[in-house]
C-alpha cells in the first residue's frame, strides 16, 4: 500500500531540476517536491544528490486507479495475427474507462499467442462489458480474437470475455469493432449481444448529401456503443446522398433503452456539409412500430447553421433542443514564439454524470478563421447532454439576437433558435424587432413560440407487473390515486402576431410587443407623449431622438420618436406629440430619452409629459437640461423621473424662469462617474466610437455613447484616463458593465485596461478590470466585452447627498466674473464638505455668474447634517474679469422625512475681488433665513419661513508669522495658511499682504496678517505651506501666533522647521498643533474607509473549504506580524496590484485581510525586489496556513512570487515559504491567491520580542526639535537589545511634543538603563531630550528615563551625542552612578607599545559601558612598553559585577601593533577591582592577526560543582476550588547531566499546598546540569487511597542555589492522589533564565571557524569589506572584519574560511553580516554562513540566500540571520 511521502533522495542525470511530481494511482495522491537547483559538480554548490521535501500546499487528490492483469489470446487460425494498433475500453456498473491503446510495436497479437499487459482502471464497479477494436482497414490488418481475461491484481477478481470472431473488413460481418459481455464467477448473468438496426435519413434540401466519413454512438441507460464509423450500408452503395435512407447494423452489448444518439462526421472531403433529417433506431427483430425516432433537421456544416459537425439527438419530443446543454470553451494560445498550431485540436469533457465524445474544435464563435494563433483566444460552443427580449415577472432578459449562418426568416418557414438567457419567471410579454437593413428587410411575422424546461409535478409512471395482482389490492391502489414526482417538462408560450414589421407596410413599425395567447390581465394601449423643447438659443435639434418608458410592468423598449404633429420636430420652444403603442406598463416609474448626436445635435429638453390613455393619467417628467456633448455635463442621454403635479404648478406660478425640480430629479437618480483607462501598449488607443451599458440588479442604462470626456479632447489615447458622467435611475447595485466600440475610424483597435465607476450617492467606487484588446485582429477578436466588478478593488465610503446651490450676482457695474468659483459647506462641529468647483469647463465659466444673474447648480457632496452653520465661497481670480460682486447664495436640500425641501439663504452683498473692498477673493457666509416647503397629503405645498437667530459671528484673526534667524531662512514663495478650530476651519488663505513689512518672510522678521472668518471656536491646529516659487523658496518657519481679536485668546504654534524641497524631509507643507495640545495628532491612524472592501473572499484560490457562510469579525489581542515578500526575476514578474496576506490558525481563527501597501515612492512589487511590511492582526495562536494574494483581476496583472516570510516576533518564530509560483489569471494554474500550508515552511526560531509602548518627550526649548537619526539601546537584567532606529515619521521629535509609538524589544526585563545616540545628520542635528517612558504592554510595568538636556556637539553643557539614562521604576533608580578607574598595562616585549587609538568596552551585570576612547591618560605618551596607563571615567553607571572587556585599536600610526598584558577596572561604588589578563598581541602582523580581543574577568571564584549542590523548589497551587491537598507530593529532576533521586515534599501539619499558595522546599543532589524536565507525583500518607483526590499545581520554579539559574515549569494540571510512586505526571521546562554568575563561568577563549558561501548567481561576488557580528546566550562578539592576506575573497560560487578567537558565546542565537559598500563591485549574494565552535565542534548553519546590494532586492547591505537546526 502506498502512503503519502514526506521526502526522498533523488539522483538525477540531468543538470538542473525544477521539481519532481510523484503520482500514486492506487491512493490517487499526487505530490510535488520542488527543487530548482543544480545537480552538477561544476554548477551551484557542486552537489549531484539532493533530498527533496514535499510542498504540501500543492498536494492534489486525483482519481484512484487499481492495477489489473490483462490477458489476450489470439486464435490459432491461419492469418489470425495482426500488426494494427489495438484499442480497448472497459465498462462497469459505476462507469467506464478511458480508451486504452495496447502496445503493438513488438510481435504482439500473433497467431496462437497469449499477450499479457498490466493496465490501471478507476473504480468502475463490477465489469459488465468490454469493447475492443483496431484502426487499420486494409487487407493485412485483420485479426481473429479468441478470448480476453481481466483480473484485479489485489482482489484477485477474474472476468472472462469470450470472442472467437474476426475483426476484419473482409471476414464475418466486415466489422473491426467487437463488444464482449463479461462472464465468470463474478457475473451471475452476462448481458446479451444485441444488433441495433440504424436508419439514417439525409434531408432533401439542396446540397444536403456528404462524402465525409460519418460516425454514430448510441447512448442508453446501461452505457454506450462507442463511436462507430458507418461504413457497411445494407441498402445503398453511395451513402448519405440527398433524400437517402441508409441502413446500418450496430452490434453491441445490451445498452438498455436508447436515450441519445451522438452523430457527426470528420469534416473531410470537398462536399462534406451534410443536412441530416433524422435517425431511426430499433433492435433487430422488433416491429417497425417499436422504432425510436431521433429528429434532427439541421446542418452538419461549418458554414451553415451554428457551424457544428457533431450533434447529440434526443427522441422526438416537444422543445427537444432544450434537453441539451451548451458549453462555451475558450482556448487561449500562449504568447510565446512558436506557440501557434495548425494541428487539429480536440476536447473531451468529463462530468459527474458522464463524458462527451472526443470533439474537434472546428468552428469558433468569434470567427477568427485561422485558429490557435499566438496570443489569441478562440471560443467554441459545444451542444451536449447535461454534464428577441423576453419579459417575465422576475425581470427581463437582455436583447437576444436571432440569426445563424443559414438563411433564416424565409417565406412560410419556421425557424428554431436555442438561446441562453436569464430566468425571468413567468413570461408575460415579448418584444420583437429588426434593424431594417438588407434588400428585403420587411417581415411579416405570424407568431412566436417560446419553450423552456421547468421542474413540475407530474404523475409518476407506473411499471406494469407481469404477475397477476389480487383484485382487492388493485382496488386499494385505485382508491389511493396516482403518485406525483418532480420532473423536467417543456413549458410553451405562444405569442400570436399576424402583422408586418416593415418601414413601408401598415403602421410602418419595426417593433412589436406580443402578449401570450392565454393572457387575461394585460392589454396593448397607446401612450400620448408630449416632448417640450426649451425656449433658449440653440435649444432645437435635428438629431434622431429615442425614448424608452418604464413602468411597474416593464418597459416599452427604445422607440424612435418619428411621427410628430410637426413636420420639423424638436424646434425651440415647440411641443411635439407622439404616440407609442405598447403593452400596458402600469404606473410609470421613469423614462430614458436620448439622441444619436447626428446633424445639429445639441438639444435643450424642457420636459416630457405622458398621457396614459387607458386611465387618463398624465405623468410629468421635468428635465430642463442639455442633451449635448458640448453643454452641461456632456451627456446625450437623460433618465427622468415623474414629479407631483403640485411641484409643476408651483414652477409655472413662479415668474422667473429656470429649473427648480433638478434637486428632486437628482435625489431620485444616481450620478455615475466613469473613469476609463486605455492601456499603455503600442497602438492601444482607438478612434472608434465607444459605448457602454451599465447593468444593475434592477435595470440597465441602455446604450451610452461616450462622447464628452471631461479630461481630454482627444479621447481614448494610449495610457490616458478619460472621465465621463452618466445619470441613471434605480439601477440597484451594479453587477456588470458592457463596453465596446463600433470598429470605425482609422485605428479602431483598443486595449482597455480598466473602468472605474464612482457612485457618490451610493458611497461606492467599483473597479471593472479588463486588460484585454477590443480589436477584430487581436485576442479573441471581440470588440464588445462584459466586465464585472472586482470585489477586492471595491472602495466604500459615506454616501453623498444632493444640494441645489443658487448664486445671485448683484446688479452692480462689472459684477460678473469669468473666474472659477468654488464652495465649501459646513455643518455642526466643524463637519465640512470637500471644496467643489461649480463649473465643469471654460464654456460654463463664461456663461454663468453674469451681472444680475441667478445661476443654479446641483452637486453631490458629503452629508454635513441638518444644520448648515456656514459656507465658504470664492474663486481662483483667473479669467478676463475675475472680480465678482455676490449678492447672496441659496442652498436647497430635500427633507429627510416627507416630500419637500429646505432652503438656507446666505447673504453676502460684497465684492470677491483683488481690486475692490479688502482685496479678498474668498468669503465666509452665515445663514440669515431658512425657507421650508413641504408637500401635504392633500397635494398642496406648505410654505414657511424662519429667521436664523443663533448664527455664528464673523471674527478677525491676527496672524503673526516669525521666520527663523538662520542662514537662508527667508523665502520668496507664496505662503498659504489654514486655521482649524473645533467649529470649522478658514480654508486655505494666501498670506498676501503683510501689515508689518513690504518684503514678507525675511530672515528673523515677524510678518503680521489679518484673516476674517466665521468663529472657529477653540483653535487647535494650523496647516501652512508654500508653492516653492521664486528664486529663494526655502523657508525656515520659527513660530506662528494666532490671536482671536474678538475673544482676545492667543494661540501659539511652535514650528522651528524647514519648508523646503531641498532640506530636512523635503516637504513644503506642514501641520502644527497649538502649544500644549493633548488630543490625537494622527487622526489618519483610523483605517481609511476607502480601503474597506466588500464582505466575502475572492473565490479564485486553492482553498479546500467552500464559500464562507458569513464573514465573522474575530475579536482578540492584536499582535505584529512581519512579512517579507520576494518577487521573481522574470521579465514580467512584477505587479502593481495590492497584495494581501491572511494568517490562519486553529478552529478557523484568522486575521482580517492584511494589506501590504507599498510606500509612496514605490509603484509596484518589482521583479527581483524584496519588500518588508509590519501589520497588526489578530493573534490566531498556532499558525496553520497563510494565504497570499492580490486584487489584480486582469490577465496582465500577473505576479511571480519567489518567497514569503512570516515572522511573529512576540512568539519568537519565523516561517519561510519557498513559493516560486505565479499569482495570475493567465499564468500557472490561474490563481490570484494561494494558501500555503505551514508544513511547507522552513521554521526558524528568532529572538522573542515584547511590545513596549514608548513615549518620547522633546523639551520645550527653542530649536529643541530635530530631524537627525535617533538610536536607542535598552539594557535589562537578562541582556540588552540591538541598537534600534526611532523612525521620524514626518512630525515626531519636535519641540514640546510627546510622541507615542510601539517598539518590539527583546525580552530582557526588568529594564535597567537606556542608551540614546544621535548621528548628527540632517538639517537640524541637535535635539533636546526631556525624557522617555517605556510601558511593557504585557506586564504594564512603566520605566521612566529622564535626561532634560541636549544631545548635540554644539549645544548644552555635555556636548555629546550619546547619553545613558537609568530606568526609574516606582521612583527608584535601577542603576547607580560610579567612577571607573581603568589601568592598562602594556607588556615588556620588544615593540609592545602602540601609537594607535585604543578603545575599550566593559561588560557587566547591568549591560555595558558603550565604547570608551582611552584618550586622557596619566602618561603623556600612552601605551608604551612596560607602562601602566590610568584612565578615569566619571559619572557612569555601575555595571555591577563585571564579566569581560572588549579592547581594540584602529591600527593607525607608524607602529600600531600592541602587546597588552592586562587591564584592571576599579568600580569606586563597589570599591572592587576586576582584572582582565591578556598577554597577547593586538597586531595585524603578529599572533593570529587580530586587533580586537575579548578578555574574561579573572576575579570570579571557581566553584567545584562536582560535589552536591542545592536546589530550591517552589510550587504554586492553583487558586481554584478543590485545588489544594492535605497529602504529600514528590518530585524528580531531569537534567542534561543526569537524574535526581525522588525528593519528598512533605505536608506535615496540612499547612502546605493550600489554594493559591506558594511553597518552598530545598534539597541537595549531584550536579544535574540544565534542568529540562520534572516528574511530579501526589502520594497518600496512608497505605490506601480512600477517595479520589487531586492536587491542582499551577507552576513549579526550580532555582540552582550556587549559580542562581532558574527553570520555570508551567504545569496547570490536576495530579491524582496515589498510594504508590508509580503514578506521576511529567512536564517540560517552559522557560529558563541563566544567571550572570553562570554566564561568567563559561567565558573562556574559543576559536570559531566561520565558513562563508557566496552564491552562484551572476555578479554574486563582491570586492567590498565584509563584517560579521555573532550573538549568543553569553553576549556578542562585536563587529569583526572578515579579511585574509593575499586572497581574493567572496567570489562567485566560492567558499571562504576564517578563524576568529573570542570568548565562548554559548548557544548561537543569530548573526549579523554586513559590508561597507566600498569597492568597484560592492553587491554581494550571500548563500549561507556556517559557524563551528572548535571547542565542542558544534556547527550552526545560517541560511541567507539573499542579496546585500543597494541596487537589488530590498537595497539592504546587512542581513540578520537566524540558525537553521
Amino acid at each position: 500500500m502506498c502512503v503519502a511521502l514526506r521526502g526522498f533522495k533523488v539522483f538525477v542525470f540531468c543538470r538542473v531540476v525544477s521539481q519532481v511530481v510523484i503520482y500514486c494511482p492506487f491512493t490517487g495522491i499526487e505530490q510535488t517536491f520542488p527543487c530548482s537547483k543544480w545537480l552538477d559538480e561544476n554548477e551551484g554548490d557542486g552537489l549531484i544528490e539532493r533530498e527533496l521535501y514535499e510542498m504540501v500546499s500543492l498536494r492534489q487528490k486525483r482519481q484512484k486507479k487499481h492495477p489489473w492483469s490483462l490477458w489476450i489470446w489470439t486464435s490459432d487460425l491461419a492469418g489470425s495475427g495482426t500488426d494494427a494498433s489495438i484499442l480497448l475500453q472497459i465498462y462497469g456498473e459505476k462507469g467506464k474507462s478511458d480508451e486504452m491503446r495496447l502496445d503493438n510495436k513488438t510481435d504482439n497479437f500473433e497467431q496462437g499467442q497469449l499477450d499479457k499487459f498490466i493496465i490501471e482502471l478507476p473504480d468502475i464497479g463490477k465489469l459488465t462489458k468490454l469493447r475492443i477494436w483496431h484502426e487499420k482497414r486494409n487487407p493485412f490488418a485483420g485479426w481473429h480474437l479468441s478470448r480476453i481475461s481481466l483480473m484485479k491484481t489485489l482482489a484477485k477478481e477474474m472476468y472472462k470475455f469470450p470472442c472467437e470472431r474476426w475483426l476484419d473488413t473482409n471476414e464475418d460481418d466486415n466489422e473491426v469493432v467487437r463488444e464482449l459481455p463479461a462472464t465468470g464467477d463474478m457475473v451471475p448473468e452476462p448481458l446479451p449481444l444485441i444488433k441495433y438496426r440504424v436508419v439514417v435519413y439525409t434531408g432533401t434540401v439542396s446540397g444536403s448529401g456528404t462524402d465525409a466519413s460519418v460516425f454514430l454512438c448510441l447512448i442508453g441507460v446501461n452505457g454506450d456503443t462507442g463511436d462507430r464509423t458507418l461504413i457497411n450500408c445494407k441498402n445503398n452503395v453511395n451513402k448519405f446522398e440527398k433524400g437517402n435512407a441508409d441502413e446500418f447494423i450496430v452490434e453491441a452489448v445490451f445498452i438498455g433503452t436508447v436515450r441519445r444518439v451522438r452523430i457527426g462526421h470528420d469534416g473531410r472531403g470537398g462536399g462534406c456539409g451534410w443536412f441530416l433529417d433524422k435517425v431511426v433506431i430499433r433492435e433487430e427483430g422488433q416491429a417497425e412500430s417499436q422504432a425510436v425516432e431521433f429528429p434532427c433537421n439541421r446542418w452538419f456544416d461549418r458554414n451553415e447553421d451554428d457551424g457544428q459537425i457533431v450533434r447529440e439527438l434526443v427522441p422526438f419530443a416537444d422543445g427537444q433542443r432544450l434537453y441539451n446543454v451548451s458549453y462555451h470553451i475558450a482556448v487561449k494560445t500562449g504568447n510565446v514564439s512558436g506557440g501557434s498550431s495548425d494541428s487539429k485540436v480536440f476536447v473531451k469533457l468529463y462530468g459527474e454524470r458522464g463524458d462527451t465524445s472526443r470533439m474537434m474544435l472546428v468552428v469558433s464563435d468569434n470567427n477568427l478563421r485561422n485558429y490557435f494563433e499566438t496570443g489569441r483566444v478562440d471560443i467554441f460552443s459545444v451542444d451536449t447532454c447535461d454534464i428577441g427580449q423576453i419579459y417575465g415577472d422576475q425581470g427581463k432578459t437582455e436583447v437576444l439576437s436571432l440569426g445563424s449562418r443559414s438563411n433564416n426568416f424565409e417565406r412560410g418557414t419556421t425557424d428554431i433558435f436555442k438561446m441562453e438567457a436569464k430566468d425571468v419567471g413567468k413570461i408575460f410579454k415579448v418584444r420583437i424587432s429588426h434593424n431594417d437593413t438588407g434588400v428585403g428587410s420587411g417581415w411579416y411575422l405570424d407568431r412566436a413560440e417560446i419553450k423552456r424546461l421547468i421542474m413540475a409535478l407530474v404523475p409518476k409512471e407506473k411499471k406494469e407487473d407481469k404477475k397477476k395482482k389480487k383484485k382487492k389490492k388493485k382496488e386499494e391502489d385505485e382508491e389511493e390515486g396516482g403518485e406525483e414526482e418532480m420532473r423536467e417538462v417543456v413549458q410553451t408560450y405562444v405569442f400570436p402576431c399576424d402583422r408586418w414589421l416593415a418601414s413601408d407596410e401598415e403602421e410602418k413599425e419595426m417593433v412589436v410587443e406580443l402578449l401570450p395567447e392565454d393572457n387575461d390581465e394585460l392589454e396593448e394601449i397607446t401612450y400620448e407623449v408630449s416632448v417640450f423643447t426649451g425656449d433658449m438659443y440653440g435649444a432645437g435639434t435635428d438629431a434622431k431622438v429615442f425614448m424608452n418608458i418604464y413602468g411597474e410592468n416593464g418597459d416599452t423598449g427604445e422607440r424612435p420618436l418619428k411621427k410628430s404633429n410637426h413636420l420639423n420636430k424638436f424646434e425651440r420652444g415647440r411641443e411635439d406629440v407622439f404616440t407609442i403603442t405598447a403593452v400596458e406598463l402600469g404606473p410609470l416609474k421613469k423614462l430614458r430619452i436620448r439622441h444619436d448626436n447626428s446633424h445639429q445635435s445639441d438639444w435643450y429638453l424642457d420636459r416630457v409629459e405622458i398621457l396614459d390613455t387607458k386611465d387618463d393619467t398624465t405623468y410629468y417628467f421635468p428635465c430642463n437640461r442639455w442633451l449635448a456633448v458640448d453643454e452641461d455635463d456632456g451627456q446625450i442621454a437623460r433618465e427622468l423621473v415623474p414629479v407631483d403635479e403640485a411641484f409643476m404648478r408651483k414652477d409655472e406660478d413662479e415668474e422667473e424662469s429656470g429649473a427648480t425640480l433638478g434637486l428632486e430629479q437628482k435625489a431620485m437618480s444616481t450620478t455615475y462617474t466613469l473613469r476609463i483607462k486605455t492601456g499603455d501598449k503600442k497602438h492601444a488607443g482607438t478612434d472608434s466610437n465607444i459605448f457602454a451599458i451599465l447593468y444593475g440588479e434592477n435595470d440597465d442604462t441602455g446604450i451610452i455613447n461616450l462622447k464628452a470626456s471631461k479630461s481630454h479632447k482627444n479621447k481614448f489615447e494610449k495610457g490616458m484616463i478619460d472621465e465621463f458622467t452618466v445619470e441613471a435611475v434605480d439601477l440597484g447595485d451594479l453587477q456588470k458593465l458592457r463596453i465596446g466600440h463600433d470598429n470605425t475610424g482609422g485605428s479602431s483597435g483598443w486595449f482597455l485596461d480598466w473602468v472605474e465607476i464612482d457612485a457618490p450617492s451610493q458611497g461606492q467606487r467599483l473597479r471593472f478590470p479588463c486588460g484585454r484588446w477590443l480589436d477584430c485582429g487581436e485576442d479573441d477578436g471581440a470588440i464588445i466585452r462584459d466586465l464585472y466588478p472586482a470585489d477586492l478593488q471595491t472602495e466604500l465610503y459615506t454616501p453623498f447627498v444632493p444640494y441645489e446651490i443658487k448664486t445671485f450676482t448683484s446688479d452692480v457695474f462689472a459684477a460678473g466674473t469669468d473666474a472659477d468659483v468654488f464652495i465649501v459647506l459646513y455643518g455642526e462641529k466643524g463637519l465640512c464638505t470637500q471644496q467643489k468647483y461649480l463649473c465643469v469647463n471654460k464654456r460654463e465659466r463664461r456663461m454663468y455668474f453674469e451681472r444680475e444673474a441667478e445661476d443654479m447648480f446641483i452637486v453631490e457632496l458629503e452629508d454635513v447634517g441638518d444644520v448648515l452653520e456656514k459656507i465658504r465661497i470664492g474663486h481662483d481670480n483667473k479669467g478676463t474679469n475675475p472680480g465678482w460682486h455676490l449678492d447672496r447664495v441659496e442652498i436647497r436640500r430635500l427633507l429627510r422625512k416627507g416630500k419637500g425641501s429646505e432652503t438656507t439663504i446666505f447673504p453676502c452683498e460684497c465684492w470677491l475681488a483683488r481690486s475692490e473692498d479688502d482685496g479678498e477673493t474668498v468669503r465666509e457666509l452665515v445663514p440669515s433665513d431658512i425657507i421650508t416647503e413641504k408637500l401635504l397629503r392633500d397635494g398642496t405645498l406648505k410654505h414657511s419661513e424662519m429667521e436664523v437667530e443663533d448664527a455664528l459671528e464673523t471674527h478677525t484673526y491676527k496672524v503673526s508669522v516669525r521666520t527663523g534667524d538662520m542662514y537662508g531662512a527667508g523665502s520668496d514663495a507664496n505662503v498659504f495658511l489654514t486655521i482649524y478650530g473645533d467649529l470649522g476651519d478658514t480654508g486655505e488663505r494666501k498670506l498676501r499682504k503683510s501689515e508689518s513689512s513690504s518684503n514678507k518672510f525675511e530672515r528673523g522678521a515677524v510678518d503680521k496678517f489679518s484673516i476674517e472668518a466665521v468663529d472657529l471656536g477653540q483653535v487647535f491646529k494650523i496647516r501652512i505651506c508654500h508653492d516653492n516659487s521664486g528664486p529663494g523658496a526655502d523657508w525656515y518657519l520659527d513660530q506662528v501666533e494666532v490671536v482671536d481679536v474678538e475673544t482676545e485668546e492667543v494661540y501659539m504654534f511652535l514650528c522651528e522647521r524647514w519648508l523646503s524641497k531641498k532640506k530636512e524631509d523635503k516637504r513644503i507643507e506642514r501641520t502644527f498643533f497649538v502649544k500644549g495640545y493633548e488630543g490625537d495628532r494622527n487622526p489618519n491612524n483610523v483605517k481609511k474607509t476607502t480601503q474597506n472592501s466588500k464582505a466575502g473572499l475572492d473565490g479564485n484560490m486553492n482553498k479546500k473549504k467552500k464559500k464562507k457562510k458569513a464573514v465573522v469579525v474575530n475579536e482578540g489581542p492584536m499582535i505584529p506580524y512581519h512579512f517579507t515578500v520576494s518577487t521573481g526575476d522574470d521579465r514580467d514578474a512584477s505587479t502593481s496590484s495590492r497584495v494581501y496576506v491572511i494568517v490562519m490558525g486553529l478552529n478557523e481563527l484568522e486575521t482580517e485581510r492584511l494589506w501590504l501597501d507599498l510606500p509612496h515612492d514605490k509603484k509596484c512589487f518589482a521583479a527581483g525586489g524584496m519588500e518588508h511590511f509590519v501589520c497588526y492582526g489578530l493573534d490566531v495562536g498556532e499558525i496553520k496556513r497563510v494565504e497570499l494574494g492580490h486584487n489584480g483581476a486582469t490577465p496582465e496583472s500577473c505576479w511571480l512570487v519567489d518567497e514569503l516570510s512570516v515572522a511573529v516576533p512576540t512568539k519568537g518564530i519565523q516561517y519561510n515559504f519557498t513559493c516560486k509560483c505565479w499569482l495570475a489569471k493567465d499564468r500557472g494554474d490561474g490563481l490570484t491567491a494561494r494558501v500555503f500550508n505551514i508544513l511547507d515552511a522552513t521554521t526558524i526560531s528568532i529572538i522573542r520580542k515584547v511590545i513596549y509602548e514608548v513615549t518620547v518627550v522633546t523639551g520645550d526649548t527653542q530649536n529643541a526639535g530635530s530631524d537627525t537619526n535617533i538610536f536607542i539601546t535598552v539594557f535589562g537584567a537578562n541582556g540588552s537589545s540591538e541598537e534600534m532606529l526611532l523612525s521620524k515619521n514626518e512630525d515626531r521629535f519636535e519641540r514640546g511634543q510627546e510622541d507615542t509609538f510601539n517598539l518590539e524589544i527583546d525580552d530582557i526585563a526588568p529594564l535597567k538603563k537606556l542608551r540614546v545616540r544621535i548621528d548628527g545628520t540632517g538639517s537640524r542635528p541637535d535635539w533636546f531630550l526631556d525624557k522617555m517612558i517605556m510601558r511593557n504592554l504585557s506586564t504594564e510595568e512603566i520605566c521612566v528615563f529622564t535626561y532634560e538636556n541636549w544631545l548635540s556637539k554644539t549645544k548644552g553643557p555635555k556636548r555629546t551625542k550619546v547619553c545613558e539614562l537609568p530606568a526609574v521604576v516606582d521612583d527608584e533608580e535601577m542603576v547607580e552612578n560610579t567612577t571607573y578607574t581603568i589601568q592598562v598595562k602594556t607588556s615588556d616585549a620588544a615593540g609592545a607599545g602602540t601609537d594607535a587609538n585604543v578603545f575599550l568596552m566593559v561588560f557587566g551585570e547591568n549591560g555595558d559601558t558603550g565604547t570608551l576612547a582611552l584618550k586622557e591618560s596619566s602618561n603623556r605618551n600612552k601605551f608604551e612598553r612596560k607602562q601602566v596607563d590610568v584612565f578615569r571615567f566619571l559619572d557612569v553607571f555601575s555595571l555591577g559585577e563585571l564579566s569581560k572587556v572588549r579592547v581594540w585599536h584602529d591600527n593607525k600610526g607608524p607602529a600600531p601593533g600592541w602587546h597588552l598584558e592586562y587591564i584592571d577596572v576599579k568600580d569606586e561604588l563597589l570599591n572592587e577591582t576586576f582584572r582582565f589578563p591578556c598577554d597577547r598581541w593586538l597586531a595585524k602582523n603578529e599572533d593570529d592577526g587580530q586587533i580586537m580581543r575579548e578578555l574574561a574577568c579573572a576575579n570570579n571564584d571557581s566553584l567545584d560543582l562536582s560535589d552536591k549542590i542545592k536546589y530550591e523548589i517552589e510550587t504554586a497551587t492553583a487558586n481554584s476550588e478543590d485545588a489544594e491537598t492535605k497529602e504529600n507530593a514528590w518530585i524528580v529532576l531531569e537534567g542534561k547531566k543526569g537524574r535526581s533521586k525522588e525528593f519528598m515534599m512533605e505536608n506535615p501539619k496540612k499547612k502546605r499546598f493550600l489554594r493559591g499558595a506558594t511553597d518552598s522546599f530545598e534539597f541537595s543532589s549531584k550536579n544535574l546540569g540544565d534542568i529540562v524536565g520534572i516528574c511530579l507525583g501526589h502520594i497518600s500518607k496512608e497505605k490506601k487511597v480512600k477517595s479520589e483526590s487531586f492536587w491542582h499545581v499551577q507552576e513549579v520554579l526550580i532555582t540552582e542555589k550556587e549559580l542562581g539559574n532558574k527553570y520555570y515549569f508551567t504545569c496547570d494540571a490536576r495530579i491524582p492522589l496515589a498510594a504508590k510512586k508509580d503514578q506521576f505526571m511529567t512536564f517540560e521546562c517552559t522557560k529558563s533564565v541563566e544567571s550572570f554568575a553562570s554566564k561568567v563561568r563559561s567565558l573562556v577563549p574559543v576559536k570559531y571557524e566561520i565558513i562563508i558561501v557566496t552564491g552562484d548567481n551572476k555578479e554574486a561576488g563582491t570586492d567590498t569589506n565584509v563584517f560579521i557580528t555573532i550573538y549568543g546566550v553569553n553576549g556578542d562578539s562585536g563587529k569583526r572584519p572578515l579579511k585574509q592576506k593575499f586572497r581574493n575573497l567572496f567570489e562567485r560560487g566560492r567558499t571562504d574560511r576564517f578563524l576568529l578567537e573570542m570568548l565562548d558565546l554559548g548557544e548561537l542565537l543569530r548573526i549579523k553580516v554586513e559590508h561597507d559598500n566600498s569597492g568597484p563591485s560592492p553587491g554581494w549574494f550571500l548563500e549561507c554562513v556556517e559557524i563551528t565552535n572548535t571547542a565542542n565542534w558544534v556547527t550552526t548553519i545560517f541560511i541567507c540566500g539573499k542579496w546585500l546590494d543597494q541596487n537589488k532586492a530590498d537595497g539592504q547591505i546587512h542581513r540578520v540571520l537566524y540558525p537553521k537546526y
